[in-house]
């Protein structure tokens, strides 16, 4: 099993910029992480996808809602991706879970594929 940490979460005015950080620890082969992703869950709503990156850190996929604001990266081969949160909103506001998954296929927007979790890290974009 897969043990994720994330870091970086705060409070930060409308129009800043966060950077969260996941790092993985335990069996922590590149098979067991091969693709990481960040999810968020706002106060009274569903947890959702913002974000995905795989073991190369070549490929990844956004949510619409993101897409030019956050970028992910990954150091090829490692199991710590980093996500750069630049031009924040208040709709931002959430918790934010790191997640791992094995299987290099599916979708990886899907929660349920996903075979390790985070504890989350809080992000409150408010002025």
């Amino acid at each position: 099993q897969v043990q994720l940490a994330e870091s970086g979460g705060g409070l930060v005015q409308p129009g800043g910029s966060l950077r969260l950080s996941c790092a993985a620890s335990g069996h922590t082969s590149t098979s067991d992480a091969s693709i990481m992703a960040w999810f968020r869950q706002a106060p009274g709503k569903e947890r959702e996808f913002v974000i995905a990156i795989d073991w190369r850190g070549i490929s990844r996929e956004y949510a619409d809602s993101v897409r030019g604001r956050f970028t992910v990266s990954r150091e090829s081969g490692k199991s710590t991706i980093y996500l750069q949160m630049n031009n924040l909103k208040p709709e931002d506001t959430a918790v934010y879970f790191c997640a791992a998954r094995r299987a290099y296929g599916g979708n990886w927007r899907l929660s349920t594929e996903y075979d390790s979790w985070g504890q989350g890290t809080q992000v409150s974009v408010s002025s």
